[in-house]
């Protein structure tokens, strides 16, 4: 597995880590330990270091899980959590810096840990990104040795710009072959200031791996149903923000493009093919899932042609919807 620095953290991590939102579960399925820690074994096997949860994933148990093992390995993985979700209502007025202090304290008992290696605000309502106290709050928590370094995930490129302007140490951000934006501003004025790029939902929500069709049903406790519209969270976190029947669409022309239906390891391959990306973190709910993942690190460097593809079918059947939301 090939190393990248992950920004201003000076950290080497593997290219391809590992998002645990679905960590032991299929989205909506209860929470599976015993194969969480499949899913964790497979991924140091496989030579992934960084790893990427959230207090609320799993209601705890994903940081729970990924705690407990790198207790029984340590120095094995670099993790980053992150917080915020767990305020109710999800408001810009509830982030305080006592709340952050507070999330960060949970994260530090549930993993077991003195210092978290890093901690991003989880996608905050936007007024949030230009809280002098809240980022604030987090440089005092660094200071005081409770997290190495801090960050944000975002929704909108917009947050991202406006976040840099406090020294944030990494950003998480949608980017796959359905969200091209990033490229425009962002990523250049990442790599201008040595923010770490973490890539996130690489394969769309499970589109880009060419599994699904327009029939395909998903269950009523999965995202992937409940959410397309933005009924319980930014909707973009749903297959991107694209619409469903329009997704497949797209994910059949880059099966043509490429000539395979076997997208997933080249949706990823595309993503490592930016340099500013630090890491790119698909997730898995089982083990196999994580060896699937992992090839995309033994594929060749994409073609010129490969990549003008990309960017066709993006601007021929996304850019008008994608591109003015995020």
């Amino acid at each position: 597995m090939k190393q990248r620095i992950f920004g201003k953290t000076g950290r080497a991590v593997s290219e391809i880590g590992l998002g645990t939102w679905q960590l032991g579960t299929k989205w909506g399925d209860p929470f599976n330990r015993e194969e969480a820690f499949k899913i964790l074994e497979t991924a140091e096997a496989a030579g992934i270091t960084f790893i990427d949860t959230a207090d609320v994933y799993n209601g705890g148990k994903s940081e729970e899980t990924i705690g407990a093992y790198a207790a029984a390995h340590p120095g094995k993985f670099y993790i980053t959590t992150k917080c915020g979700r767990r305020l109710n209502p999800h408001t810009a007025e509830m982030y305080t810096p006592s709340a952050i202090a507070g999330f960060i304290e949970d994260s530090l008992t549930r993993m077991g840990l003195e210092r978290l290696d890093m901690i991003l605000l989880h996608c905050p309502p936007t007024s949030v990104f230009a809280r002098d106290d809240i980022f604030g709050e987090l440089e005092r928590q660094k200071k005081l040795g409770k997290i190495a370094d801090y960050g944000v995930s975002i929704e909108k490129v917009s947050e991202g710009i406006q976040a840099m302007e406090y020294g944030i140490a990494a950003m998480e951000v949608i980017f796959n072959m359905f969200r091209l934006k990033p490229l425009d501003e962002l990523f250049p004025l990442a790599a201008k200031n040595s923010v770490g790029i973490i890539a996130r939902v690489p394969l769309a929500s499970g589109i880009l791996t060419g599994r699904y069709t327009k029939d395909t049903v998903f269950g009523p406790q999965d995202h992937r149903t409940y959410n397309r519209e933005g009924a319980a969270f930014d909707k973009g976190e749903t297959f991107s923000g694209v619409p469903y029947a329009l997704g497949i669409d797209a994910a059949d022309a880059l099966k043509e493009a490429f000539g395979t239906d076997q997208l997933a390891p080249i949706a990823i391959r595309w993503v490592l093919m930016h340099p500013e990306v630090s890491v790119v973190i698909p997730g898995a709910s089982r083990a196999a899932q994580v060896l699937d993942n992992v090839k995309a690190a033994e594929l060749p460097p994409l073609t010129e042609a490969q990549m003008q593809a990309v960017r066709d079918i993006y601007d021929r059947c996304l850019r008008d919807i994608i591109h003015p939301q995020w």
